[in-house]
């Protein structure tokens, strides 16, 4: 178990996808996402497993929650700078956890 404190060390904020591409270098099947967090986090880079249920192209100004006080973690030639959430469907597929509703960049999830 954990408690509420834990909890709240890990910083999930919802940001918008600026830029979104293959990621050919990855070791499984991956896009290079540019995420913007708003004023005071910025935008930051990810490599996100998701090629089995979205294009590139249908990620650019989608709303996402990523976790933005990971260490940066280097991934083939790219340095992540955040860690997208998503849960894995019947399939084993990754869908993004994405806010239902407009909300501002940066806006922690709690």
């Amino acid at each position: 178990m954990i408690t509420f404190d834990d909890f709240l060390k890990v910083e999930l904020r919802v940001g918008r996808v600026i830029e979104a591409r293959e990621f050919p270098e990855a070791k499984k099947p991956a896009f290079i996402l540019h995420i913007d967090f708003g004023p005071k986090i910025g935008i930051r880079k990810s490599s996100a497993q998701i090629t089995a249920l979205y294009r590139p192209e249908t990620l650019i100004g989608r709303l996402v929650v990523a976790v933005v006080n990971f260490p940066p973690k280097q991934i083939g030639p790219i340095m992540s700078e955040c860690l997208v959430t998503g849960v894995h469907n019947e399939n084993g597929e990754v869908a993004l956890c994405v806010p239902d509703k407009e909300v501002p960049l940066g806006t922690r999830l709690l």
